[in-house]
């Protein structure tokens, strides 16, 4: 692991030692159905959306004998709701064909769910079941190649790859939950809030504007 990973490590571990989703669920169910519903959304609006649609849908089996039109009807506050609706009942159906209504942890098999691409599975793989998976979302891909963590990734997958390559297994889960919240209130994408950062010292972007 090289120093600037070390000094982004210590400084989390000792200052967001608790760093978790900011989504609310109680199960893997709950939580794929939050995250297919959280792409390009935030996770306030869905934490305001999820707790009907939960009551009227308790697990993927009601969720698979559902409409798409009682699902809309549920979440047309949420962005793309039409697409979202198809999706989420493709997913129940899946989950209960396939999988037993169980949601699986495993990054591959959970991608063969509608709606659910790698970032959407990383999540539920990390964030339910504690699995060693990185999720990049905008958050992740922007913070990290600020910062300096990330060299020349083009793409989300370069991104995931460049960082599971240096952050130990064990702290994966959680290290993925700094770059979002540290993207989502500090490093943020407009104009990021270098004086609130605890972190300039090891951050290419800031290191840059100095000079």
């Amino acid at each position: 692991m090289n120093k600037k990973y070390k000094a982004f490590i210590s400084y989390f571990q000792e200052n967001m030692p608790i760093a978790e989703s900011e989504l609310k669920y109680e199960n893997p169910y709950q939580l794929v159905v939050a995250v297919i519903l959280s792409a390009q959304c935030t996770d306030k609006r869905v934490n305001m959306t999820t707790p009907a649609f939960f009551e009227r849908f308790p697990n993927a089996l009601s969720l698979a004998q559902s409409t798409q039109d009682e699902v809309y009807a549920l979440i047309k506050s949420i962005s793309y709701p039409n697409n979202k609706s198809k999706n989420l009942i493709g997913m129940a159906k899946a989950l209960v064909e396939n999988f037993g209504g169980v949601v699986p942890d495993d990054v591959d098999l959970l991608q063969t769910l509608p709606g659910v691409g790698r970032k959407t599975a990383n999540v539920v793989a990390s964030v339910a079941y504690n699995k060693p998976a990185m999720a990049v979302d905008t958050h992740v891909f922007r913070v990290s190649a600020r910062i300096g963590l990330t060299k020349g990734a083009k793409n989300p997958l370069e991104t995931e790859r460049q960082l599971v390559k240096q952050i130990p297994e064990s702290i994966i889960p959680k290290a993925h939950h700094w770059l979002i919240l540290h993207g989502r209130y500090v490093c943020k994408a407009r104009k990021p809030d270098c004086d609130r950062c605890g972190i300039t010292e090891i951050c290419d972007y800031y290191q840059s504007q100095k000079s």
